[in-house]
This record gives structure tokens, C-alpha cells and sequence, in this order.
């Protein structure tokens, strides 16, 4: 009975399920500089320190029920005994999606959730991939808690409205 809602006539109604389609997934765009080649810097002692930041965006298409969701991965892995950059990988990763059922209040977090999820396991391979064909270690990245990010964006929104709304003092 929790599956159901009251129809208004005594009869209940399913509620609407949600369809999801993967359409198409690709590389936007991607690059990956090799620092250690081309700034030619010495190969002492390297303790890598890796920093990851993961940004998303997402838009309709023109056509009904499409969208298209981009994950940016910008991963910078600097020496922590001086501070070098090692090498530097930028990565657009996209995916087209037909989704039906997801309420209008539910949709952003959706696309902004759900799909990245869904995307996930093939950007941690092209990274994977690019770092040990760049000349390095292959870079596992850890998975990435979408939902903790989209909570996050919305607490920085935010908080950006209300210094917006809040009066501003004049200093004479």
C-alpha cells in the first residue's frame, strides 16, 4: 500500500516510475600535461601529493525528456617535497540521458546525482589510463560521494544569496 496513492474516486494509481537512458557518454575534452618532461625537472625524491576537484553541470536539450550532464575532473599532482607540479589532468567527461518520471523538484538533484554516478566508473578509467600512459603510476581515483557535492553546491548557493541579501554598511 505504500507504493500507492489515493486517486480521489476510491481507486489508487501506481506512481509514475522512473525511466532512465543512457543515450551517449564521451570525452568533451580532455588534456594532460607531463611536467617532469617538459620542464625537465630533476627526478629526486618524489612524494606526490594528488589533489582532485570534481565540478558538474547540466542542461536540457532540445529534445523532449534529453539531457546532457558534463563531470569536470581537474587532477594536479605536485611534489610535497618542493612543491613541483609532476603533471596536471583536465577532464570533461559527458553524458546524453532520456530520463521520464523524476518531478520537476526532483530533477536537478537527479542530474546532478544519479547520472554523474552512473558516469563514474568510466572517468576513474580514463584517468586510470591517461596517468599511466602519461609516464606515471595509474591514478585510482576514489570514489566520489556525488550527493555530499550537490549538498555542498546548494550550501555555498546559499550562502552566497543571503551576503547578497544581507545590507551593505557605507563607509564615508
Amino acid at each position: 500500500m505504500a507504493d500507492e496513492t489515493p486517486a480521489g474516486n476510491g481507486a489508487t494509481t501506481a506512481p509514475s516510475q522512473v525511466k532512465m537512458q543512457v543515450l551517449a557518454q564521451y570525452v568533451r575534452d580532455m588534456s594532460f600535461e607531463n611536467m617532469v618532461v617538459q620542464k625537465g625537472l630533476s627526478a629526486g625524491e618524489v612524494q606526490p601529493d594528488i589533489q582532485v576537484a570534481v565540478s558538474l553541470d547540466a542542461r536540457k536539450r532540445p529534445v523532449a525528456n534529453q539531457y546532457e550532464v558534463i563531470t569536470k575532473f581537474k587532477v594536479t599532482s605536485k611534489n610535497k617535497v618542493n612543491a613541483d607540479v609532476l603533471f596536471l589532468l583536465e577532464l570533461e567527461y559527458g553524458g546524453t540521458f532520456h530520463i521520464e518520471g523524476v518531478s520537476d523538484d526532483q530533477l536537478h538533484p537527479f542530474l546532478l546525482i544519479e547520472c554523474p554516478r552512473l558516469m563514474f566508473p568510466f572517468v576513474r578509467r580514463i584517468i586510470s589510463d591517461v596517468t599511466r600512459d602519461g609516464g606515471f603510476p595509474p591514478l585510482n581515483v576514489d570514489t566520489v560521494d556525488f550527493m555530499a557535492l550537490y549538498r555542498q553546491e546548494l550550501a555555498r548557493r546559499a550562502q552566497a544569496q543571503a551576503q547578497q541579501a544581507a545590507p551593505t554598511e557605507k563607509v564615508n
